[in-house]
């Protein structure tokens, strides 16, 4: 009986993750380049004005290769953060669940590498 308790939880846990997966979540903004057993690389621009729905990242890199003004909160009674990425760096990104807005006159553009 508790291992059938385990596998059910176990299970209804992925299925929430999957649905905040950010490929489903975003797919408008966001477009899978690579993947493979260790990695998935993803393409994220967000047009200016635009704001990504919440979603999920697992632990990995993120590489900005435009400026970008962003707004980003956890959840949805959280409040607003501002953000300022600048083009060429490179910086580590822990799991997370977050909406993001791009408050900025121009598209956001990142590669994430996230790490399975």
């Amino acid at each position: 009986m508790t291992a059938a308790v385990i596998v059910f939880a176990l299970a209804r846990l992925r299925a929430q993750e999957d649905d905040l997966d950010s490929l489903k979540v975003c797919r408008d903004t966001q477009k899978l380049i690579f993947e493979n057993a260790f990695v998935r690389v993803i393409d994220d621009v967000i047009p200016a004005g635009v704001s990504e729905p919440r979603h999920r990242h697992p632990h990995g890199l993120v590489i900005v290769l435009a400026d970008a003004q962003t707004e980003t909160r956890p959840s949805p009674d959280s409040p607003w953060r501002k953000g300022a990425s600048k083009f060429g760096t490179v910086s580590w990104s822990e799991p997370t669940v977050h909406e993001v807005h791009n408050v900025g006159t121009a598209p956001t553009h990142f590669i994430r590498i996230d790490l399975k």
